[in-house]
């Protein structure tokens, strides 16, 4: 059971990273890959997805540290 929350627990940190990189400050996902476009304040498309995606790795990545430790 330990080995199955360190693995879940390596998976979630690379996710959170790759994910993490891939976000761009103050610009759009369209943007960092040379797309103009005008102003919008709210995220869309494949933008939200990864900001989703963000939070449930950084989720799962919190909460298999947690056991492990309790483990």
């Amino acid at each position: 059971m330990a080995n199955f929350f360190f693995w879940s627990q390596i998976i979630s940190a690379i996710a959170v990273i790759f994910l993490v990189t891939i976000q761009t400050k103050g610009t759009g996902l369209g943007r960092s890959f040379g797309q103009s476009s005008s102003i919008a304040f709210k995220r869309r498309g494949v933008e939200k997805l990864v900001f989703r995606l963000t939070f449930i790795f950084s989720f799962l990545f919190l909460f298999s540290s947690i056991i492990r430790v309790l483990i």
